[in-house]
C-alpha cells in the first residue's frame, strides 16, 4: 500500500514536500488503483479533503464539507474491495450538488458504484431571480479560470470544484442548462442525459423529464464511467468516432442573440474537431422557435407532489436564470404545446439529416458576480430540456478577452455514446487561447 497523496497524476512525485499537486488522477485511474489494492480509498479521500482545504478558501465551491462521513464511506469501500467487490468508481471523491440528497437515486447509484461523497457543492440559493452563479456562507463562488467571473449555475460549485481539481467528479442537475452552462464557463465537461433516462423522485416513469441529473468531469472517460454508473450499464472508455459524425452548426438556433467572439471561439473548436476526423460539419439551416415561454409554462405546470428536477424535493423554484412565474392559463398552455411540438418536429428534421447539432453552449460569455443583466444564458440550452435530447458541453477555449467558451453538442434521443465519443476526440484538439494584450 502506498502512502498518502500517491494517487496524483504522473509527475506529481517531483513536487516539494507538503505541497498538494495541481492535477488529481482521473476518476477511472483512482478506481483502478483502489481496486488493485495499490492505494486505499481512505488515502484518496484524505488527499481530496486536503485539496479542498487548500483551494476552497478562495474558490468557495463547497457549501459544506463532510470529512468524518467521507472517511467512513471510504472505509466501507476499502472493506468491500478487500472482500472482492468490483466497484467501477471505487474510492472516487465526489462533490454532491447541494440541492441533491445522498438518498436521491442518482447519488445513491454513484455511491453504490464506489464513489465517496466529500461535501455539498454550492448553488445559487433562494431569493435571486437569476441562477447562473453560486453562493456559500463565506461568499460567492468564484470561477477557477477567472476569479472575477461567475462559474455559472445552478450547478456552480460542482463545476468549480472539478475545474479546480478538488474532486474528479461532481453531480449536477440540468433543467435549462444547469450542468452545461457551468461546465462551459469553468472549462470542464458537462453531460445532460436524455430526458426520462435517469430516475428522479416523484416523477412518473413514463413522463419525459425536463430536468435531469448529469455529471461534471474533466475527461470523457470519467464522464462516461459516471454516466454508466448512473444508468446501471457497463461500457468501455469512449474512443473517438470511427468515422466523422455528420454535424450541423448553428450559432443562434434562429432565436438567440449570440455574441460574435463566443460564436467564433466555439466554431473554431468545431473546426478543430473536424480536422481531427471526429465530425463532418454540414451546411444546414437550423431555425427553432424561441423556447422561453414554453419552458416557463412547463416549469409552472409541474404536477402537484412532484419534484420536477429537484432531487429529493429541495431544488430552488427558479433555475438557470429563468423565473418559473405563476401557473399558466389555457391560452398559454396551448401556445406552449404548439411550441413544444414545433421544437420536436424541427429537431426531427435536423436529426433526419445529421447525427449531431453543434452550438455555443451559451450565447454570451460568463458574466461578473453582479449578475447577467439582460443576457439570457439559457437561450441555446433549454430547448433540449423541453424535447429531452441529450447534450454535452465541451471546453472550447477562450475569447480574445480571456472568457471561457463551451461547445454544445446535441444528439438524437439515447445517443449519449456519440457525444462521449466526440468528447474523447476533443481531448487531442487544441483550444483557442487569448493573445497577450498589447500595453
Amino acid at each position: 500500500m502506498t502512502g498518502n497523496r500517491a494517487w496524483t497524476s504522473a509527475g506529481a512525485s517531483s513536487r516539494p514536500p507538503g505541497r498538494i499537486a495541481r492535477d488529481p488522477m482521473p476518476a477511472v485511474g483512482i478506481a483502478a488503483e483502489v481496486t488493485a489494492g495499490r492505494i486505499a480509498a481512505r488515502e484518496v479521500v484524505r488527499e481530496a479533503l486536503a485539496r479542498i482545504a487548500e483551494a476552497d478558501t478562495a474558490i468557495r465551491a463547497f457549501s459544506t464539507v463532510w470529512p468524518a462521513r467521507a472517511l467512513e464511506y471510504a472505509a466501507d469501500v476499502d472493506r468491500a474491495v478487500r472482500d472482492g467487490a468490483r466497484l467501477p468508481l471505487a474510492g472516487v471523491p465526489l462533490g454532491v450538488k447541494a440541492t441533491q440528497r445522498l438518498s436521491a437515486p442518482s447519488v445513491a447509484r454513484l455511491v453504490a458504484a464506489g464513489c465517496v461523497p466529500v461535501g455539498a457543492t454550492s448553488t445559487p440559493g433562494p431569493g435571486t431571480p437569476w441562477q447562473t452563479w453560486g453562493t456559500t456562507d463565506r461568499g460567492r463562488t468564484r470561477n477557477p479560470l477567472r476569479a472575477d467571473l461567475s462559474p455559472g449555475g445552478s450547478s456552480a460549485g460542482s463545476a468549480a470544484a472539478v475545474a479546480a481539481g478538488m474532486v474528479p467528479l461532481a453531480t449536477g442537475s440540468d433543467g435549462a442548462g444547469s450542468v452545461r452552462i457551468p461546465a462551459a464557463w469553468c472549462g470542464v465537461l458537462g453531460l445532460k442525459p436524455t430526458g426520462g433516462l435517469l430516475p428522479v423522485p416523484g416523477s412518473p416513469a413514463e413522463r419525459p423529464r425536463r430536468s435531469v441529473p448529469g455529471p461534471l468531469a474533466r475527461t470523457a472517460a470519467d464522464a462516461a464511467a459516471c454516466f454508466a454508473a448512473l444508468t446501471g450499464t457497463s461500457a468501455p472508455a469512449p474512443e473517438p468516432p470511427e468515422r466523422p459524425l455528420r454535424t450541423a452548426w448553428s450559432a443562434t438556433l434562429g432565436c438567440a442573440d449570440t455574441r460574435q467572439p463566443v460564436a467564433a471561439t466555439a466554431r473554431a473548436f468545431l473546426d478543430g474537431l473536424a480536422r481531427a476526423g471526429a465530425v463532418a460539419p454540414q451546411s444546414a439551416a437550423v431555425r427553432l422557435p424561441d423556447a422561453a415561454d414554453c419552458w416557463r409554462v412547463l416549469r409552472a405546470r409541474r404536477p402537484p407532489g412532484t419534484a420536477d428536477g429537484r432531487e429529493g424535493g429541495r431544488e430552488d423554484s427558479t433555475e438557470d436564470g429563468a423565473a418559473s412565474g405563476t401557473a399558466a392559463g389555457p391560452g398559454a398552455a396551448a401556445s406552449a404545446g404548439r411550441t413544444g411540438a414545433e421544437l420536436a418536429a424541427g429537431l426531427d428534421r435536423v436529426f433526419g439529416a445529421v447525427e449531431l447539432l453543434a452550438t455555443p453552449t451559451t450565447p454570451n460569455p460568463p458574466h461578473g458576480h453582479s449578475g447577467p443583466g439582460g443576457d439570457m444564458s439559457v437561450a441555446l440550452t433549454w430547448a433540449f430540456n423541453i424535447t429531452g435530447h441529450p447534450a454535452i458541453s465541451l471546453p472550447a477555449g477562450r475569447t480574445g478577452a480571456g472568457e471561457p467558451v463551451g461547445l454544445q453538442l446535441v444528439a438524437a434521443h439515447g445517443r449519449e455514446a456519440d457525444l462521449l465519443a466526440v468528447a474523447a476526440a476533443a481531448e487531442t484538439v487544441p483550444r483557442s487561447q487569448p493573445r497577450p494584450r498589447s500595453r
